[in-house]
């Protein structure tokens, strides 16, 4: 790895970043997918099994995806087939959802079950290789420079796009307002691949995975022998819940006040403003911030979150909750992809990744449990619950003691 080398994958990762960003805006999990299954005629049990496979589902194949990636000494291939994957799964939503008129209601939702788990399986196929290659693509002292530019980098195109989509949004009625959405995503992330294409991958991965027996042994390996692994393992199972807690205020706002289309476009401009905040902040820290402190203030605001929505129920100060949201999901995204880069090496980053795909189980579980509840015993238990499992998360941050 030369410094030349370095740079020219620093700026096509960064290329790849902002045109995500783009995309992201006009295929966001928290507000514009929910919304639309709703839409669609979803309940809280769909909205719960989408969130589910969405933010949590997905993560758990990469368990599966790990042992035989892990084999390959350069995953570039593997990269590219999975975010290919995912761009073919949004011109699909999107020519689904413009026709859809000839398709019954239970047609599309089955439809938009079967896209959606597509294109989260592309990015769990993905996303494996993007965590080997991205540590080993980058000198270890521009790490975390890196990921606070592209945090001001996303935030800055996020907050210029939104305004386009909370525009496409408002421009038409369901659905052929979210099939323009899908379609602009589409192209998006087709431009976003071209970053990718010109990765320059020279660190072969030097772990070889000879069944799916010797994977476990390496996961049991490293379990036992890397204890901060555990406690990572704990961080993202409680505190990773936070991150798949948007979708149900959408529902909540859609269910009690009459939610519309150019509403999720303003819930959805001020989570991206939280975010941009966020980012912007951070990076003016110029690489000072412990992770440690972002992962206690996650716990706090996403507290803060739901004892607005008790204390408040009648008149929930939606903007604010988006606002924080957006602060929570920069800050998770940033902690979460520094500590696994920390407390992994070159060498088993595939399998740790694979490992941390597999330990999502509770923020896969808990939004299909989440939609149970709430259609059983009400919001109100649900919210009780999501504060139970995040204050859990305390134990582990503690003990994860990360060193930068």
């Amino acid at each position: 790895m030369t410094q030349n080398i370095s740079k020219r994958n620093f700026y096509s990762l960064l290329w790849h970043a902002g045109f995500l960003a783009f995309a992201r805006n006009f295929i966001d999990v928290d507000t514009v997918i929910p919304a639309m299954l709703v839409d669609a005629g979803g309940t809280a049990v769909h909205v719960g099994i989408l969130t589910a496979i969405m933010l949590g589902g997905s993560s758990f194949t990469q368990l599966i995806f790990a042992p035989f990636i892990s084999n390959y000494s350069y995953k570039k291939g593997f990269l590219l087939l999975g975010i290919n994957s995912r761009i073919i799964a949004l011109l699909l939503m999107g020519m689904m959802l413009y026709y859809s008129a000839r398709l019954q209601g239970n047609y599309q939702i089955m439809l938009i079950f079967l896209l959606i788990t597509a294109f989260s399986l592309g990015g769990a196929f993905a996303n494996i290789s993007y965590t080997d290659i991205l540590g080993k693509s980058l000198l270890a002292n521009v790490r975390k420079p890196f990921f606070s530019i592209r945090q001001v980098l996303t935030g800055v195109i996020l907050l210029s796009s939104v305004f386009v989509a909370r525009y496409v949004l408002s421009s038409a009625g369901y659905p052929v307002n979210y099939a323009y959405m899908f379609f602009i995503g589409f192209g998006a992330l087709t431009v976003a691949s071209l970053g990718f294409w010109s990765l320059k991958e020279v660190v072969p991965s030097k772990m070889k995975v000879k069944s799916p027996a010797h994977f476990f042994q390496l996961v049991k390996h490293e379990l036992k022998h890397n204890k901060r692994l555990v406690y990572f393992l704990g961080f993202i199972n409680t505190q990773g819940i936070g991150v798949g807690f948007l979708p149900f205020i959408i529902l909540y706002a859609k269910q009690n006040f009459d939610l519309q289309s150019v509403q999720t476009g303003n819930f959805l401009l001020f989570k991206v403003i939280g975010s941009v905040v966020t980012g912007l902040l951070l990076f003016a820290l110029k690489g000072k911030f412990r992770y440690r402190n972002l992962l206690y203030l996650n716990t706090l605001l996403s507290i803060l979150l739901v004892t607005l929505i008790l204390v408040l129920p009648d008149f929930p100060p939606f903007f604010l909750m988006f606002f924080i949201g957006g602060i929570i999901f920069a800050t998770y995204s940033i902690t979460m992809n520094g500590v696994l880069l920390e407390v992994s090496e070159t060498g088993n980053r595939a399998l740790y990744t694979g490992i941390t795909g597999a330990g999502n189980i509770l923020p896969a579980l808990f939004p299909l449990v989440g939609g149970w509840v709430i259609t059983r015993f009400g919001f109100a238990s649900f919210f009780v619950l999501f504060i139970i499992v995040i204050l859990s998360s305390l134990y582990f941050i503690y003990n994860l003691k990360c060193k930068h």
